[in-house]
């Protein structure tokens, strides 16, 4: 069944637009309060957000939602989205939520939400939330309706949680780190991860105003960080993105390292370390086809996966491996987290880092990528079955059989269609991507 609000990452969209309003922020606190709710005992549910300025409008619905079904509501304050999940399951709530739209610009805003093991909902739980959406839930009476108050040390737990994945005994003294956390939500634990962990701090992207969030910066804005690099001589940059569950590499030359070559570096260490359970690196259709030859020579193997961090996790989970993410960045550490985490993988990378002793541009150059490229077109995902974009699908795959791949997916989070076709031929990727892209334009 189609969903009509959920997406492949919790509902999102403008604020006060058709979706993300604060009526239906407060009737999804009520439909996920009311699923949650079992027998008598009092019920919690933690509440998270970005630095977005729609955040606080959407956090007190979300409140209100939970509050009058009969859940007392923790709020937390700016935190990254794997804080949110970590902080779930430690405090035993029935509930978390994430206020965010992750890498998206501040005009937009969405909602995440985890259950109390820290695990984002399965689409079979978003589908019943949809439903009593729709239908409505009883509301509690009297002494029934729910608290909500707010914790000061979230952050502290984050930060200790965090540092604890890093090697005993290994610091970052004498690293130069330059830091873009996109003025986002991790704006203030990940300088102090870094910092308490020895590392002479450059940061930017640390100054929110409720309306800079990934403006011109973070992960997917590198070219910020790249030139904060190279002025400030730093051995390596990170970038994360709005909610910090993503994360980019700048390396001293101001190369930009996307998420392949990140988590191509860990499951090499893993694997000599002989901590890589699996066998294999779970990643999505994105992923270039350079990483699964690298793979394959290490006697790795590479599962592919739809796009999407929670269809890599439920891989993960099915076949029992630690090691997963995206191209984009999101990278999974199923041994310390249940869902991508940003700073956690930079802490990863930084601990090869300093124990190999090369620039990162070496360490972080672990195989050669094949051409590939990824345009999108705004249009809505019935253009798919019009004849014409039919008809150069089929040529572009085509004039790349044996040569490449081509793949075109909706976006699950926007009105957007992707095209992303490799090989090694590039101006015959550039050549398919161009005429399934004109095709979709000339339909839309």
């Amino acid at each position: 069944m189609a969903k009509r609000y959920f997406g492949t990452d919790g509902i999102r969209g403008p604020a006060n637009g058709p979706k993300m309003t604060p009526e239906l922020a407060m009737k999804v606190g009520q439909a996920a309060g009311h699923l949650a709710l079992r027998g008598n005992r009092k019920h919690r549910v933690l509440i998270g957000k970005d630095t977005r300025l729609s955040g606080y409008m959407l956090e007190q619905a979300l409140t209100a939602g939970f509050t009058s079904v009969g859940m007392d509501v923790v709020q937390v304050g700016p935190m990254p989205t794997p804080a949110v999940a970590l902080l779930t399951r430690e405090l035993r709530a029935d509930l978390g939520v994430m206020l965010s739209a992750s890498h998206n610009p501040f005009h937009d805003n969405g909602i995440k939400l985890f259950g109390p093991d820290g695990y984002k909902l399965s689409d079979a739980q978003e589908e019943v939330i949809e439903g009593l959406v729709e239908g409505g839930v009883p509301l509690a009476e009297g002494a029934a309706i729910g608290r909500a108050r707010r914790i000061e040390d979230a952050s502290g737990r984050y930060i200790h949680a965090v540092k604890s994945s890093f090697p005993e005994g290994l610091r970052l003294d004498g690293l130069k780190v330059a830091l873009d956390c996109a003025h986002g939500a991790a704006y203030r634990v990940a300088p102090e991860v870094l910092w308490e962990l020895g590392a002479e701090l450059t940061s930017i992207g640390v100054a929110p105003n409720g309306t800079n969030i990934n403006d011109k910066v973070g992960s997917t804005h590198p070219e910020a960080l790249a030139a904060k690099v190279l002025e400030a001589g730093a051995h390596i940059g990170l970038a994360l993105d709005g909610d910090a569950d993503r994360l980019i590499i700048v390396d001293e030359k101001g190369r930009v390292v996307d998420g392949d070559q990140i988590m191509a570096l860990i499951a090499f260490s893993q694997g000599q370390a002989g901590t890589l359970k699996g066998g294999s690196l779970v990643t999505t259709v994105m992923s270039n086809m350079g990483l699964e030859k690298y793979l394959e020579a290490l006697g790795i193997g590479m599962v592919r996966t739809s796009v999407g961090d929670r269809h890599v996790l439920e891989a993960m989970r099915r076949l029992g491996c630690n090691v997963g993410g995206e191209q984009s960045g999101h990278i999974i550490l199923s041994d310390h987290a249940t869902t991508g985490d940003g700073l956690l993988a930079a802490l990863q990378v930084l601990a090869v880092l300093v124990a190999d002793g090369r620039p990162a541009s070496e360490v972080l150059n672990r195989f050669e990528a094949w051409p590939q490229l990824l345009k999108n077109v705004r249009a809505e995902p019935k253009v798919l079955e019009t004849a014409g974009v039919k008809q150069a699908i089929a040529d572009a795959e085509k004039a790349l059989q044996g040569k490449g791949r081509l793949l075109v997916r909706k976006s699950g989070t926007e009105p957007l269609i992707r095209v992303m076709a490799e090989g090694r031929d590039q101006a015959l990727v550039a050549n398919s991507v161009d005429s399934v892209c004109d095709a979709v334009a000339k339909a839309a």
